[in-house]
């Protein structure tokens, strides 16, 4: 038998036993009774057990432990209170439950946290008409998700999500952009944060004894334990999660100044919406815009920022930060006037294979929380079924669990084998052709009613609920989210995920047209059309659909005026109001997410060849189409681009480390705007 079933005998008994007992026990009678521990000697039942009190802790199941005066471990009492293991209660409305069934249906299988997510919905729909069942609403869909790096990503979260709560230091090989190297990083875990369609790890790096932030796609190989104690640091002192959350991309790092840029009137709605929290404003002297006020770390990254917005901003101080704006775009200038010097190209490198190292392999490795989590579910479906004296289809619990036949059978073995003391087992289930065969009289009610969330499900639950927000009709998710919170005691995006918005704060719009969805009305919005540089004010539009894409959040719609269907982002809407009009969906008009949303390339795009500069190719390798490597370390890309203003705001952000090579006419939009806004800076 393997050792990680051995080990989830061992503890799912251990529960099962205490439960059981209803009263505190001795360690000598767990040694005794419990499944797993009787054949061990006194020095390895005390490791064993030991280690799987604080496993079980990690997953959020505490025992009470009465100690003695004076005494060893053995005079010890152990008990686990029901109100540490069984969920509370909570009551959802019929719209909360189902948003959280859309929750499921649109992240199930996207989402790193699909599975505990999954299971979370199960054990807060037990007994009740379950979200996973009801019928899919199509008032929202995904065409972008949190679910960048898969099962991989998936375990190395489920690995980084313990040991911030075990507070265990980790190690681990990264990937340093800055200095193109990889290197051995020891860490101990404060946070996770999600932001733009990445994950990051926030915590102190020993190597520089300060809190530093770590993109998990960057990590490479397994993230191991550092030792096999309890617990390597204290919980630690002032950090506030929150200041990670809010941080623009030009305050990764330690801050070296303040800088003062004038933003128009004419979008600083719009810029305030998607980076107001990363500073301050006042009106500008003149009553044109905002000036904005924001520390920096990195002052490329601001410069690209500002030279993005064209026209529209102006880096005011400090001087120097003024002047290498005034460089770089004189750089952008050069380029795709004289156009940059291109190396030969290099030969193809054979990709270097990462090593599939595990952390020291001479201990028992922890349990994925969602396999735990998956046996508890599954032993209450079976205890319920027994109860109903129900046959089970097996292709329906497969599908509800998201396992394979293969795993299922495996579960069922091992749930066959638990028990609590005495030889009496908690269950005993089989499988027969396509169905599933439960006793009847099972022996034990510890797993008849919902358990806690484990601290990895309350954390995919809330993280889901955060990454959709506001996006789903009659706000159910927040109510939803509210009572969930308040069962579980804690906030979990307090203590191990925070999810922050890829592309501004735009929940009082998704309010409002998500409301004007659910009641087919007309909306009326004043849009910013970037294109053309203006906003046109009261279009009046029949809003289907919400769905996400890689630039944020679209609605799709039918405009009257235009008698077709059209899309719009939503950050763009300057304002949106409800009128009094409704409408009746239209039976031929049937929403979907484009193509384009998950790509970014329009059906009239075209390609353009770009190259970039040998300091800023590591950058363009992880995120772009590398069609050409050249000797001296700069590479060639291909970019898909529909109109020349998006293709210049996208180089000028390169901030001259990037230049169109063709097409031709491509590289002279550039040029005409590079030149435009250096005329316009020099006033």
């Amino acid at each position: 038998m393997a050792k990680d079933t051995e080990k989830l005998i061992r503890q799912l008994s251990l529960i099962s036993f205490l439960m059981a007992e209803r009263r505190p026990v001795t360690a000598l009678e767990i040694k005794r009774e419990v499944e797993g521990y009787s054949g061990m000697n006194d020095d390895a039942f005390a490791r064993r057990f030991y280690a799987d009190r604080a496993e079980l802790e990690s997953l959020g199941i505490e025992l009470k432990v009465d100690k003695p005066a004076e005494g060893y471990y053995e005079a010890e009492n152990y008990s686990l209170p029901p109100e540490n293991f069984y969920l509370r209660s909570i009551e959802f409305t019929d719209s909360e439950l189902g948003a959280l069934r859309t929750l499921l249906s649109l992240l199930d299988g996207e989402f790193a946290y699909a599975e505990p997510l999954r299971l979370a919905l199960q054990q807060l729909s037990w007994g009740k008409p379950s979200p996973l069942a009801s019928p899919e609403q199509r008032s929202v869909a995904l065409g972008l998700t949190a679910g960048a790096g898969g099962r991989e990503l998936s375990q190395r979260l489920s690995k980084i999500e313990t040991a911030i709560f075990r507070r265990k230091t980790i190690l681990f090989d990264y990937y340093t952009m800055g200095r193109d190297a990889v290197e051995s990083r020891k860490v101990d875990p404060y946070h996770l944060l999600f932001q733009n369609g990445q994950y990051y790890l926030v915590g102190r790096s020993h190597e520089r004894d300060a809190v530093r932030v770590f993109r998990l796609s960057r990590i490479r190989a397994k993230v191991g334990y550092s030792s096999k104690a309890e617990h390597d640091f204290p919980p630690p002192e002032d950090f506030d999660p929150r200041v990670y959350a809010t941080r623009s991309h030009w305050q990764l790092g330690d801050s070296v100044g303040t800088a003062r840029i004038w933003i128009s009137g004419k979008i600083d709605w719009y810029v305030m919406r998607h980076i107001g929290h990363a500073g301050t404003t006042e009106p500008a002297p003149d009553g044109d815009g905002v000036i904005f006020e924001t520390e920096y770390a990195d002052s490329r990254a601001i410069v690209s920022w500002v030279l993005g917005l064209r026209e529209h901003a102006r880096i005011l101080d400090p001087p120097e930060l003024a002047d290498e704006a005034s460089q770089r775009l004189t750089r952008i200038i050069e380029l795709h006037s004289e156009g940059p010097e291109l190396a030969a190209r290099a030969k193809k490198k054979a990709a270097p294979v990462e090593e599939d190292a595990d952390s020291n392999g001479k201990r028992e490795t922890p349990i994925r929380p969602e396999r735990f989590a998956r046996l508890v579910t599954l032993a209450g479906i079976l205890i319920e079924a027994a109860r109903n004296s129900d046959l089970l289809d097996v292709k329906r619990v497969c599908e509800s669990l998201q396992v394979s036949d293969e795993e299922l059978r495996e579960d069922i073995d091992v749930l066959n084998v638990v028990n609590f003391g005495g030889g009496s087992y908690v269950l005993y289930a089989e499988i027969h052709g396509d169905s599933i065969e439960v006793d009847p009289e099972p022996y034990g009610d510890n797993f008849a009613q919902p358990a806690r969330l484990l601290p990895l499900e309350a954390k995919a639950l809330v993280a889901a609920i955060d990454f959709i927000g506001e996006h789903v009709p009659e706000g159910s998710l927040a109510s939803a989210r509210e009572k969930i919170v308040d069962a579980l005691g804690e906030d979990p995006a307090q203590e191990g995920l925070r999810i922050t918005s890829a592309m501004g704060d735009d929940s009082e719009i998704a309010r409002v047209v998500s409301a004007a969805i659910a009641e087919h009305r007309v909306l009326e919005i004043d849009y910013y059309k970037e294109d053309e540089d203006e906003v046109t004010a009261g279009r009046r539009i029949e809003p289907y659909l919400l769905y996400n894409g890689n630039k944020g959040w679209y609605i799709h719609s039918w405009d009257p005026a235009k008698r077709d269907s059209r899309t719009f982002r939503l950050d763009r809407i300057k304002e949106a109001r409800i009128t009094g009009d409704s409408f009746e969906p239209r039976a031929d008009l049937k929403p979907d997410v484009p193509e384009w949303t998950r790509t970014d390339e329009v059906p009239e795009s075209q390609p353009c060849r770009v190259w970039f500069a040998p300091e800023r190719a590591r950058w363009a390798r992880e995120d772009k189409r590398v069609i050409e490597e050249l000797k001296d370390g700069a590479v060639i890309v291909e970019i898909q681009f529909a109109g020349r203003d998006w293709l210049a705001r996208a180089i000028l952000e390169e901030a001259g480390d990037a230049a169109v090579l063709e097409p031709e006419d491509a590289r002279a939009a550039v040029l005409e705007a590079a030149e435009a806004l250096a005329g316009m800076v020099s006033r």
